[in-house]
């Protein structure tokens, strides 16, 4: 009986090195999910460009088939297509906003100094 509390003393710094390592861990984690964030901010805005797109040329063709033969089975699928890529647009734009990412090269504006009178 009396070794397996010597045996648990024995294991108590490997235990304490494991917990020391998760510690150090942490302080990575900030920086790789900084890098995912401007990562998805760069594809969103890129796929945010591609929605734009996406609604003029669907525009585009809703009006000239709208124009050519108004009331065909074109026109409407132009129309629903110009639908479905403007909710993307403003799916993608919200989530920009929402996201709303200074600029890195921005420097923080500091207030002026004060000077305070001392006692």
């Amino acid at each position: 009986m009396r070794d397996a509390p010597e045996s648990l003393l024995h294991k108590i710094p490997s235990a304490l090195m494991v917990v020391a390592h998760r510690g150090t861990r942490p302080r990575m984690a900030p920086m790789t999910e900084r890098i995912q964030f401007l990562r998805a901010v760069r594809q969103l805005h890129r796929v945010r460009s591609f929605y734009a797109a996406g609604v003029l040329l669907w525009a585009a063709s809703a009006a000239w088939t709208g124009w050519q033969a108004p009331g065909s089975r074109q026109m409407w699928v132009s129309v629903l297509l110009l639908a479905v890529f403007t909710g993307l647009l403003a799916t993608a734009s919200l989530s920009l906003r929402r996201l709303a990412v200074p600029a890195h090269h921005a420097a923080p504006h500091k207030a002026a100094h004060t000077r305070h009178a001392h006692a």
